[in-house]
């Protein structure tokens, strides 16, 4: 493979800080890197350097003669007064860019709903940062550098993204570097990974299981201080084994020796154990929603919603942007009032809110960290041990100089952990997560995913990050055209409906599945027989999850040496999940002779 660029015995320091110590790195045609580590550990800097953006103290940026490079940083410098035709086309003819299918693609996966002639200083921040990853995009490049690509995206945008990236040059040629927090996105784009910590630059093979796997590796032989951070990533490893096929079929992902890592993990939750706590906290109502819409001006946003959330249900929420996710988790925490409808919160409801911004956090700007601390009496129970606030706060990633920090000098990072903390000691009963992911890094997300692994109550999750939104819900609801519908397959099913739905046009109802066959719009008698036969078909879904979840338990609790016993629970499991896709297959016919 042909070298395109690296660096040679790299060395930078800021007055306060060694960020790089003779680091010497290359990237060849075909490379598809993806980079991560710790908030502030060098990452973006990385970038910045191989595109000449910083300049080393010491060492060298080699680039071969001819090579295009192209950077997405997470600051633009777009002029407010450009139209977003001419930020992202440039002086082009339109009848030469419109020509080419691969500019039309960009343009319909990430602007195609922002005005062609409206001006840069009159759109949102994501808005402008979509216009300049598609300026970015539509350019030729050898080599790409895209930093959070991902931020201000949609499940839908984050797939369309990875797709256009896995294509966009002939095998084994172009050259990717991406830094993302985004775990599924390097999954799916990446074939090997590079870690910044300690001022070096480690190399990875594989992607970003393949990186976790040999993360583990490593410190399983070390058995030094590394100990806290592999128990976190063996919980991580655990999840990616047994998780979506399309991950344990990644190139260099030893599947046999992650197995081998993992076989004495237990299972990442104890679900029946977490809904009995939940049902002491809470009782058997939580939050009913009954024909609720929600109106502003003429659109409407929810669109006559009845929804049942009961103890311990761990609910993601997906939609695009705008769909009305926000304004649903609002509605249901009492904070707007619907404009038609009922929502019923049970007695002894206690909700807490990690919102998209750091608001609660302004009013302890004055205080340092430990003054935050000593306000909290109460202990968190984490892995069946009681942590005090100012052990939690070190399992997310504070050290003892953190603690005399001003909360208002804290990085983004920081303060979403130091927010996060607050509402767990705060011992809610029902948790609701609005972008959680936001300014954590993958290690932090590792963290968090084991906190809401031992959480005993009902959690709400809107988040872009598909693998945080797998890996801590148990089901998962699609916002379409304001109603909620339950998507049993998960984020691939629902961007299986968004492009059916874009096939057939936004006005009309997504192709049948083909084991699913069309009908004729329902007489009033058959709507009702169908609406019973729906509700009867969930209630068969719920009663064979708990079947499901106590045969795993069984598994669980099973005698190792013991295989004739074992090999009856597996039969039985085998069973039962038969069972379990068939009736999700009943349901969704049932559900869309009714949509």
């Amino acid at each position: 493979m042909a070298y395109l660029l690296g660096c040679e015995n790299i060395h930078l320091e800021y007055p306060t800080k060694k960020v790089f110590d003779s680091v010497t790195l290359g990237i060849n045609e075909g490379d598809r890197i993806g980079i991560v580590g710790g908030n502030g550990d060098g990452k973006s800097t990385m970038l910045a350097l191989l595109a000449g953006t910083v300049e080393p103290d010491e060492g060298r940026i080699m680039r071969r003669g001819g090579t295009t490079v192209r950077a997405l940083m997470q600051t633009d410098a777009l002029d407010p007064a450009m139209t977003v035709a001419h930020a992202i086309v440039g002086d082009v003819p339109e009848y030469t860019w419109a020509s080419d299918a691969r500019i039309r693609s960009i343009m319909r996966g990430l602007v195609a709903d922002l005005p062609w002639d409206g001006r840069i200083g009159e759109l949102s921040g994501g808005q402008r940062r979509r216009v300049d990853l598609a300026r970015i995009l539509v350019e030729d490049s050898d080599v790409l550098m895209l930093d959070e690509p991902t931020n201000h995206l949609d499940v839908h945008a984050i797939a369309w993204l990875a797709e256009h990236l896995k294509s966009r040059w002939p095998k084994k040629s172009g050259a990717l570097l991406v830094v993302t927090h985004d775990r599924w996105f390097l999954d799916e784009v990446c074939l090997s990974m590079w870690e910044v910590h300690d001022r070096q630059v480690e190399q990875f093979e594989g992607g970003y299981s393949a990186y976790v796997l040999q993360r583990v590796e490593r410190a399983e032989a070390a058995l030094t201080a590394e100990q806290k951070r592999r128990n976190i990533m063996r919980k991580e490893l655990a999840w990616l084994s047994r998780g979506a096929q399309a991950r344990s079929t990644k190139p260099k992902f030893r599947v046999a020796a992650a197995h081998a890592l993992i076989d004495d993990e237990p299972p990442l939750r104890n679900t029946l154990e977490l809904k009995r706590t939940a049902m002491s906290r809470l009782g058997k109502q939580v939050v009913d929603l009954l024909d609720v819409t929600e109106r502003f001006g003429d659109k409407t946003v929810i669109d006559h919603v009845t929804w049942h959330i009961g103890p311990g249900d761990r609910f993601g929420i997906l939609g695009e942007n705008g769909s009305g996710k926000t304004t649903l988790l609002r509605v249901i925490q009492g904070a707007l009032e619907p404009t038609s409808g009922h929502v019923k919160v049970g007695s002894t409801v206690k909700f807490a809110v990690l919102s998209q911004h750091l608001d609660e956090l302004t009013a302890h700007d004055g205080l340092r960290v430990r003054e935050v601390l000593a306000r909290y009496k109460t202990r968190y129970e984490f892995e069946g041990k009681e942590l005090t606030p100012a052990q939690l706060l070190e399992r997310l990633g504070f050290d003892i100089a953190h603690l005399s920090a001003y909360v208002a000098d804290l990085s983004g990072g920081q303060k979403r952990r130091l927010q996060l903390m607050l509402v767990l000691l705060d011992k809610p009963n029902v948790l609701i997560l609005d972008e959680p992911d936001n300014d954590l890094d993958t290690d932090m997300l590792a963290v968090l995913e084991a906190l809401l692994d031992t959480w005993p109550g009902t959690l709400l999750l809107i988040t872009h990050d598909r693998h945080l939104m797998e890996r801590v819900t148990d089901d998962q609801f699609a916002i379409f055209d304001g109603k909620v519908r339950h998507v049993p397959g998960g984020v691939d099913e629902y961007l299986r409906i968004l492009d059916a739905r874009a096939d057939v046009g936004a006005a009309t109802e997504p192709k049948a599945p083909k084991h699913i066959t069309s009908t004729a719009r329902l007489s009033a008698a058959q709507e009702r027989s169908a609406k019973k036969e729906l509700a009867a078909t969930e209630r068969r879904i719920n009663s064979q999850r708990s079947k499901l979840d106590s045969i795993r338990a069984e598994m669980h609790d099973a005698d190792p040496s013991d295989y004739v016993a074992l090999g009856s629970i597996q039969a039985r499991l085998r069973d039962a999940e038969r069972d379990m896709e068939g009736l999700e297959d009943l349901w969704l016919e049932l559900a869309d002779k009714l949509s």
